[in-house]
């Protein structure tokens, strides 16, 4: 099997860096999103994200003619799919939250017409256990001509394999290239087939499964940080209650030999960490009790941070009585759901400024230097401006985001200014 053109289907945080990586190994790859600006941009060179050196590979690769973006699959050799794959979200307070696989349905409908025997269809998208057997479903429904793995096994037409990325946002590139790769083909010939296409540009080591475990390995990769970053968390809200200096105990902790305790954060965002806990939790809410445990840690978290600023600013206005709570300026700084990126995706961050927007009667100012414009999703009460402009106007800092440019700041920029430390920015 030969792998002279490739569809990405989905132009995003991760579908946009495969594309290019496979593209900088020059094999022709079209590039398939619903976004129609995204498109436009990509055609133009350019990129639509923040994502380190992937402006000049996807230059390269649109200049050279190996990347191409549409709305519309046309027909290739391999399929990639790297769509989005949220909950179901039935409100915060909501203990088994369903996937929604609408996302990977809708991307089945659409490559289904331009498949032809011999096409590899892989699903990178983060998925719940069995996504990929119904992904296969759903191809076989729309295409009764072609023959399935479920149905005819090593002899099918078609070869479907789940393949997801663990990569950090920020080194994209790096660990696409770098990184193991766990393949999980419905049979081995998928197994084999999707191991030879991420050969093309993968250096670290493609590791052969079955399409299950693959889901589920990813899947476990997310929960296991969830839950180190749920201790974390659990440990600032009792050193707060303790009069404990969260940051000095886990630094003199991480000093024994064995223990690497991660720091606390505003909660959990990005759309992996995040979600995929409750994937598990949705398939087995029976077994999964720790699992289920950390993640309402750390969805609990940002309320924790909206009360600590509420009661600074009533401690404010103790120590000030000729002011009201209207004469009160919040900053808060970040909106990313990590450090040095521009992804809002489930970030803590932005529920955080929404709801300090809804609840405080004075002005709401948010810190973000990764993004260009204020999301829509923001009340209009909220006001974007830089980090010079907040600290001369507020008087209640709420840490959110360690970005390196916060690091920066000088101490006595902070001085005479009231602040709420939800992540660690040491010059504070």
């Amino acid at each position: 099997m030969s792998f002279n053109t490739i569809s990405m289907i989905g132009l995003g945080y991760i579908g946009l860096p495969t594309a290019a990586a496979f593209a900088s190994r020059k094999v022709k790859v079209i590039g398939v999103d619903i976004n129609q600006h995204a498109v436009e941009t990509i055609n133009k060179g350019q990129i639509h994200i923040v994502e380190p050196d992937l402006d000049m590979v996807v230059h390269a690769a649109v200049s050279e003619g190996y990347l191409r973006a549409t709305t519309t699959p046309e027909p290739a050799e391999a399929f990639l799919i790297a769509v989005p794959t949220p909950f179901i979200d039935n409100g915060k307070q909501t203990n088994n939250r369903a996937p929604d696989l609408s996302y990977i349905a809708s991307a089945a409908k659409a490559i289904a017409p331009v498949l032809q025997k011999g096409n590899l269809v892989i699903l990178e998208s983060t998925s719940p256990v069995g996504a990929t057997e119904q992904l296969a479903a759903w191809l076989a429904e729309a295409r009764p001509d072609l023959s399935f793995p479920q149905t005819h096994g090593e002899a099918s037409d078609i070869r479907i394999a789940h393949c997801p990325e663990r990569v950090l946002p920020g080194h994209v590139l790096r660990e696409l290239v770098q990184n193991d790769r766990v393949i999980g083909g419905m049979t081995p010939k998928c197994s084999a087939a999707a191991a030879r296409l991420y050969k093309t540009f993968v250096v670290g080591e493609c590791v052969i499964t079955n399409a299950r475990t693959a889901e589920m390995c990813k899947l476990t990769e997310n929960s296991f940080r969830d839950v180190n970053i749920a201790f974390a968390n659990e440990l600032s809200i009792i050193c707060d209650k303790l009069d404990i200096n969260v940051w000095e105990l886990i630094r003199l902790a991480n000093r024994h030999p064995r223990v690497n305790i991660l720091q606390p954060g505003p909660g959990v965002g990005g759309h992996c960490i995040a979600v995929d806990p409750w994937f598990i939790v949705s398939k087995t809410p029976e077994q999964a009790r720790l699992i289920r445990a950390a993640r309402e840690v750390n969805d609990s978290k940002p309320e924790w941070v909206i009360n600590k600023v509420k009661l600074t600013v009533a401690d404010y206005l103790q120590a000030n009585p000729e002011k009201t709570a209207r004469d009160v300026t919040i900053a808060c700084f970040g909106l990313a759901f990590k450090a040095d990126i521009d992804d809002l995706r489930e970030s803590p961050a932005m529920d955080i400024v929404q709801s300090l927007a809804d609840q405080h009667p004075g002005p709401v100012l948010a810190v973000e230097p990764n993004i260009k414009a204020k999301p829509a999703s923001l009340s209009d009460k909220v006001a974007l401006v830089s980090a010079e402009a907040a600290i001369q106007k507020m008087q209640i800092a709420v840490l959110l985001v360690a970005h390196k440019s916060f690091r920066e700041i000088p101490k006595s920029n902070w001085s005479n200014k009231q602040f709420i430390k939800a992540c660690s920015i040491l010059q504070v």
